[in-house]
């Protein structure tokens, strides 16, 4: 088994996985219960790149985290202290600021099955990676807040042997265009867990230096080669739809992000597919791009807008970065078409390079949105892969050091 392999469950469409991969590590199997975003990470990890080496025991699709755990155990027990890192989330929507937080969501009582995980397999690290609505702890019926999960969960790792620390970190500040702020714990069972974050922070401007990227990325930047005046042609993969066409190369972002694709103009890039809006849809976008102040969330409550229905709104800013990336392509006005982001321009901001292919389908909506996990989901939930390759590089100095062996104060 190679000294850098892994584990990902609640593995989504596969970026923290693909930024793990950049960075040299090995992966054993992914574990992720929707259909569509394993169809996703199968393709680009599996068929595409062979990252996964995959466990023959694990049949090659969909799963249920505690199906895995009830139907292999005696399989996962033998892989206890062989695997070094587990990495993975809980799905953050009950937790979540930005949508509506619920203290009885049934998704919260999955980080008790990754406590269940992690006390069978028994990696060497463990990453974890949530909403900052997982460090506040909900209130009760008194209106009294109670102890965060991020507490909860410390204490449980505490008690397996796991030294943990954990902190909140603005993805901006490591080249993704986007200020998506994430609760991300580290736990290792020999060291000294806040090593990690002195160096994810000491490293990430070589890093970003070797991309050949600023700190920060605006969305200009990120998405600027792909406006819709670039040209359109048929949608590949979706009847009566038209995709977008690549124009030419404006930042080293672009370049990177379209990495191993040349000679690409006038090509349709990968789920670039505009959506159909209704014309009183296109007057209230461009009514927002004439009236709305950039990046300030617009609600109903504001009268800017006649007949806009959605709880907010945002226009983007072309110069600066956008607000988290969510799983409703709604939520966004492009900066200067009247029109909201593709998913393919949802995943530029996410750092997903557009050789990476989402499958399924691109939207849904009502109720369908508790148990579809389309194109714009699989994006919005995932943790940004130019991020997570900075997470797999410092694990992996803090292994060829012995950071983790040793009592070093400093770097």
């Amino acid at each position: 088994m190679s000294q850098f392999s892994y584990i990902d469950i609640f593995a989504g469409c596969g970026g923290l996985s693909l930024g793990l991969h950049n960075a040299g590590w090995k992966g054993l199997f992914a574990i992720e219960k929707s259909k569509d975003a394993f169809e996703t990470l199968k393709y680009n990890l599996i068929d595409t790149t062979q990252h996964f080496g995959w466990n023959e025991w694990l049949p090659q699709t969909e799963h249920d985290i505690n199906e895995v755990i009830s139907k292999y155990r005696s399989e996962l027990e033998k892989l206890a202290g062989t695997v070094t890192l587990v990495v993975g989330g809980p799905p953050c929507q009950g937790f979540s600021m930005a949508g509506q937080r619920k203290k009885n969501d049934i998704r919260n009582t999955l980080s008790d099955s990754y406590i269940e995980f992690i006390s069978i397999v028994k990696p060497k690290f463990l990453v974890f990676e949530n909403v900052q609505g997982f460090t506040i702890g909900f209130k009760d019926e008194n209106e009294k807040k109670g102890v965060p999960y991020s507490v909860i969960l410390k204490g449980k790792l505490g008690k397996l042997g796991y030294s943990v620390e954990g902190k909140m970190i603005d993805i901006s500040e490591f080249g993704v265009p986007q200020t998506r702020k994430r609760y991300i714990m580290v736990g290792v069972l020999q060291g000294k867990p806040e090593m990690f974050f002195d160096i994810l922070y000491k490293r990430k401007n070589d890093f970003l230096k070797k991309k050949g990227l600023n700190e920060k990325v605006s969305v200009g930047e990120a998405i600027g080669d792909l406006l819709k005046e670039n040209g359109t042609l048929p949608t590949p993969d979706f009847k009566n739809y038209v995709s977008g066409v690549y124009g030419e190369i404006q930042s080293n972002y672009q370049k990177l992000m379209r990495k191993g694709l040349d000679n690409m103009e006038g090509c349709v890039a990968d789920s670039h597919r505009f959506a159909k809006h209704s014309e009183e849809t296109k007057r209230m976008n461009e009514e927002m791009l004439q009236k709305c102040p950039k990046l300030k969330r617009v609600t109903p409550k504001d009268n800017l807008i006649k007949n806009l229905r959605k709880r907010g709104v945002t226009v983007l800013d072309e110069s600066k970065a956008a607000p988290t990336v969510t799983a409703h392509p709604d939520d966004f006005v492009h900066y200067c078409e009247p029109r909201i982001l593709t998913v393919r321009e949802s995943a530029r901001i996410q750092s997903f390079p557009d050789s990476f292919q989402f499958k399924g389908k691109y939207t849904t909506g009502g109720q369908l949105r508790k148990i579809e996990v389309p194109r714009c989901t699989q994006v919005g939930n995932a943790v940004p892969p130019l991020f997570a390759e900075q997470i797999g590089n410092a694990l992996m100095e803090m292994m060829k050091n012995g950071i983790t062996e040793s009592e070093k104060s400093t770097i």
